[in-house]
């Protein structure tokens, strides 16, 4: 009896395995990117690293947006030596640190005569209660604030350069968030009624949302915003789970999951393929549109998340 259980398990392990791997959506454009220069937030690791390699496998100019200068350098050297692209350059970004944000937006405005990809691809999930020095929320600000005020303060540099793309790795955890647009900063939370779970799933569809407003902003421009799921995949953020069971379990429960190649696979295809060009405001996952929540393409909650975003990164 026990045998034929461990045996049922297996081949349903097994399935699933092989139905993951159907269904995943692989970018089979080989579109070159001689002469275009993209930057990768979070490139240092996981699906941003995968995503950065790709761009220099094409032939890109590649910025690595890293806040770690240790994991930065070490995952450019290492895409060098993989690639045989020299066009590869670590940048300090702390996106915690809206001060790092516009030293870094600053600093490729003034070195970079072109931006045709910018990839909001860094995050963080399982964040305790803490507030940055900005005031802000760190998950929030990192998942969110953050890259706000980076893509809105290069977003000169991308219309000059346009036909060019932004693309914003979000989550399907977004069908758990809501928008409370008085509370965007925890300002109803305390220590013991904050969720990282809930934070993380509310910046997911904040993410969606930004990106709805920005494809409005951008219309005429020749600038594109497009968001994603990039599936269930095996980076650091699931295999590093304070949780002990989970933790224990995930050595065996990741081997169902994306590998971090595969998951990288619609943030490129959304920054290479013909297939989209011109297409702006749209989510997607395994290469496909797919649908969000009623409240992920709300147009008016995202002007007023807009807006509200202004004021507390200090656009306004």
């Amino acid at each position: 009896m026990i045998e034929s259980l461990v045996l049922v398990n297996i081949a349903l392990i097994f399935l699933i395995k092989v139905y993951c791997k159907l269904t995943t959506g692989l970018c089979r454009n080989s579109k070159h990117l001689v002469g275009k220069v993209a930057i990768v937030t979070g490139g240092n690791k996981g699906i941003g690293f995968e995503t950065a390699k790709n761009f220099a496998e094409r032939g890109a100019r590649v910025i690595l947006a890293c806040r770690s200068e240790e994991l930065g350098t070490a995952a450019r050297d290492q895409i060098i030596a993989s690639t045989g692209n020299s066009d590869v350059h670590y940048r300090h970004l702390d996106l915690s640190s809206l001060a790092s944000v516009r030293t870094f937006a600053d600093g490729i405005i003034k070195s970079e005569n072109r931006l045709d990809i910018l990839v909001n691809n860094a995050g963080v999930y399982e964040v305790p209660y803490e507030k940055t020095k900005d005031g802000l929320l760190l998950a929030a600000q990192t998942n969110h604030f953050g890259p706000f005020l980076l893509t809105c303060l290069l977003l000169p540099l991308l219309k000059t350069s346009a036909p060019s793309r932004i693309i914003n790795v979000s989550s399907m955890v977004h069908r758990n968030g809501t928008v409370d647009l008085d509370n965007l900063n925890a300002e109803k939370e305390t220590k013991e009624t904050y969720s990282y779970r809930k934070v993380y799933a509310n910046t997911k569809l904040y993410n969606i949302l930004m990106t709805v407003e920005l494809a409005e902003r951008l219309k005429g421009t020749g600038v594109t915003a497009n968001s994603l799921h990039p599936g269930v995949v095996s980076t650091d953020i699931l295999l590093k789970l304070k949780s002990n069971w989970i933790r224990k379990l995930m050595p065996y429960i990741s081997k169902l999951f994306k590998t971090q190649w595969e998951g990288a696979q619609t943030s490129i295809y959304l920054a290479v393929s013909p297939e989209v060009e011109g297409v702006s405001g749209k989510y997607f996952a395994d290469c496909h549109e797919a649908t969000v929540t009623k409240l992920a393409k709300d147009r008016d909650i995202a002007r007023k998340l807009w807006e509200v975003s202004e004021e507390m990164v200090g656009l306004k």
